[in-house]
C-alpha cells in the first residue's frame, strides 16, 4: 500500500469514528448510564478467557471510547487503551474521570502504537469489529506481539468474516479497501452515514499472521452467535439458564451461521 493510499484510509476513517462518538454514547447499545451505574460491559467469551486480571497491565486495541477498557480497570487491571479517534479518546478520559477509574488512552493508529508505548504488557486484547479497519494483517500481528512479554497472553474476539460474505462482501482478502457510504450499527443511527474503508480477512490470514509474529496459539473458538444486535436480521436466541445476556443469531436456511470467532494466543520466548 502506499504511502498516499495508507494516508487516506485513516483520513477517512479518523472522520468517520469521530463522526460516530457522539451518537455510541447517547446509545441504548453502549448504555453509558448503566456503565457508570457500575454495570460491566464485557461479554462472556472475554471475561472466561482472561480473567483474573488482577494487577496485570492490559493494552486494549482500538478501544473506541473506553467502556470494555474501563471495564477491564474495574476489574483490577492495569489499563492501557488506544484508538485512532481524537473524539473517541476524549470521551473515554471523560469517562475515567467521571467513574473515577485509573486508565491511560492514547490517540494512535494501531500500527503506530509502538512508537507511543515501549513498556511490554502481561495481555493485549482486541474485539468486535476491529479487524476489518486494518489493511495489513501482518503488520498488526506484529504489533500484537511487539506489545507482549515473553509468555504473555493474546485474546481477541471478533465478528465472523464469514457473515460478510451474506452483504455482498468477499471473504477473502484483497488489496483494495471496500469503500462505503454507511450508518452506524447502533439504533440511534438517523443522519450518520459516513465513507468507510475496509478489509476483508479470512480467519487462516489472521491465525498465520500471529504464528508468523511469534504468538503460539492456545485456541481458537467459532460461535454462532453474537452477544450484539447488530446486523441486520439478526434473531434473538431463546432466553435459557445458561445464559449470561442476550443473544442472536443469523439463520440461513433454518440453520445458524457462524457469527463470533475467538483467538487466544501467547508469546514466545
Amino acid at each position: 500500500m502506499s504511502d498516499t493510499h495508507q494516508q487516506d484510509y485513516l483520513t477517512v476513517n479518523r472522520q468517520s469514528w469521530d463522526s460516530k462518538v457522539a451518537t455510541h454514547v447517547a446509545s441504548t447499545f453502549y448504555d453509558v448510564a448503566a456503565f457508570k451505574n457500575g454495570k460491566n460491559s464485557l461479554n462472556e467469551l472475554e471475561l472466561t478467557a482472561l480473567l483474573p486480571v488482577t494487577g496485570k497491565r492490559l493494552l486494549h486495541l482500538q478501544c473506541h471510547f473506553g467502556l470494555d477498557t474501563l471495564s477491564w480497570a474495574r476489574l483490577g487491571a492495569q489499563v492501557t487503551g488506544i484508538d485512532l479517534s481524537p473524539k473517541a479518546i476524549n470521551q473515554a478520559n471523560e469517562l475515567a474521570k467521571q467513574s473515577q477509574l485509573s486508565a491511560e488512552f492514547i490517540c494512535s493508529d494501531v500500527y503506530d502504537s509502538t512508537e507511543h508505548i515501549q513498556e511490554p504488557f502481561d495481555i493485549v486484547f482486541t474485539s468486535y469489529g476491529v479487524l476489518c479497519w486494518l489493511p495489513d494483517i501482518d503488520r498488526w500481528a506484529q504489533t500484537v506481539a511487539a506489545h507482549l512479554k515473553t509468555g504473555g497472553v493474546f485474546y481477541m474476539a471478533e465478528f465472523h468474516p464469514f457473515h460478510d460474505v451474506f452483504d455482498g462482501y468477499s471473504y477473502f482478502n484483497h488489496p483494495t479497501a471496500n469503500v462505503e457510504v454507511a450508518p452506524t450499527y447502533t439504533e440511534n443511527n438517523h443522519a450518520t452515514e459516513t465513507t468507510e474503508m475496509t478489509w476483508s480477512h479470512p480467519i487462516s490470514q489472521v491465525i498465520n499472521a500471529l504464528i508468523k509474529a511469534g504468538i503460539s496459539i492456545e485456541s481458537v473458538h467459532e460461535y454462532d452467535y453474537s452477544p450484539y444486535d447488530c446486523f441486520a436480521g439478526l434473531t434473538p436466541c431463546e432466553q435459557s439458564d445458561e445464559m449470561q445476556a442476550p443473544r442472536y443469531q443469523h439463520l440461513f436456511h433454518g440453520l445458524p451461521t457462524p457469527l463470533i470467532y475467538s483467538i487466544k494466543g501467547v508469546k514466545k520466548a
